[in-house]
């Protein structure tokens, strides 16, 4: 088949190795995230619970720095947590969505169409979105935070560059 606007010769019914392995990389992490999203609703409750033993084992003199360091500090932690129990349903259907946009969206691109960027985008920044307006801005801090958004700047980066073979 030939793409008239290009001028070039290309298979149009071939995945581009690097979507390829993008997509699956996305739907394996897509499973992991939607596992992580409904065990937090169903452990909101117990951590909302135990927060006060949590804090105590986690913030003694005894714990390791590096779980301090991936941690916020004790008030952070008591409001998040507090949050995170009042608002489990909003969180968990916002995650539901965000990450079925994820998919969607890396599906669409393996069938090369351009739509399935926009998707995956708002799919990745969509729990930034929910984690500030139902936990509040606190939710930014620790470790894990800054590897979570390493890894979503990293495939949106990656996406980025695979847009070139997206053509409808």
């Amino acid at each position: 088949m030939t793409d008239t606007l290009n001028d070039q010769e290309i298979d149009m019914q071939k995945v581009p190795s690097g979507i390829n392995v993008l997509s699956i990389l996305t739907f394996i992490w897509c499973s992991i995230l939607l596992l992580i999203s409904i065990f937090g609703f169903f452990s909101a409750k117990t951590n909302f619970e135990k927060k006060e033993e949590t804090m105590e084992k986690m913030y003694s003199a005894e714990a390791p720095a590096f779980v301090k360091a991936m941690l916020p500090s004790k008030e952070n932690y008591d409001a998040m947590t507090t949050k995170s129990y009042e608002n489990r349903i909003p969180i968990l259907l916002l995650s539901v969505i965000s990450i079925a946009l994820c998919f969607v969206g890396a599906l669409q691109m393996r069938k090369r169409q351009k739509q399935g960027y926009l998707l995956y985008v708002i799919g990745q920044l969509l729990p930034f979105l929910t984690s500030a307006f139902f936990i509040g801005l606190f939710a930014f801090s620790g470790v894990a935070f800054y590897v979570l958004v390493f890894f979503t700047l990293l495939f949106l980066f990656l996406y980025t560059i695979q847009r070139k073979h997206l053509v409808y």
